[in-house]
């Protein structure tokens, strides 16, 4: 039996004050934030498909909002958290198969991610545009 009268020395565990954001870190949390996004975007893109199902009334509404400034602006937030969460899903790929976890390896992927996401997406974007 334990006495329960003792103190333990108990180690307190690491929270955010302690440690210095890195881009590592930052990606990783990001990587769950545009997971979680993604959710939101594919409701969005049923939302869609329903309308094109429903008739031209109600896919013009819908068709319209997507047109509109606000509507685009979601559409490439949601472009970008598309590509950055598979890169991200690339990157750990790798990992599973036990290569990449050298700290100039790690560092430099999530560098790659990070830019690769975001020069796809206007690389897409212009593309999209581009072809009518």
């Amino acid at each position: 039996m334990t006495n329960s009268d003792v103190p333990r020395e108990r180690p307190l565990s690491p929270h955010l004050q302690v440690y210095s954001p890195m881009l590592t870190m930052m990606m990783s949390i990001v990587h769950r934030i545009t997971g979680s996004a993604l959710y939101f975007g594919t409701f969005l893109v049923v939302w869609w498909l329903i309308a094109a199902a429903s008739g031209p009334a109600y896919f013009d509404l819908v068709n319209g909002f997507f047109s509109s400034w606000f509507g685009r602006l979601i559409l490439f937030g949601y472009t970008w958290a598309a590509i950055n969460h598979m890169l991200g899903g690339i990157k750990h790929l790798f990992w599973d198969t036990g290569r990449g976890f050298e700290l100039e390896t790690v560092e430099r992927n999530a560098r790659l991610t990070l830019g690769g996401s975001i020069v796809l997406t206007i690389l897409l974007w212009v593309i999209a545009y581009g072809v009518k």
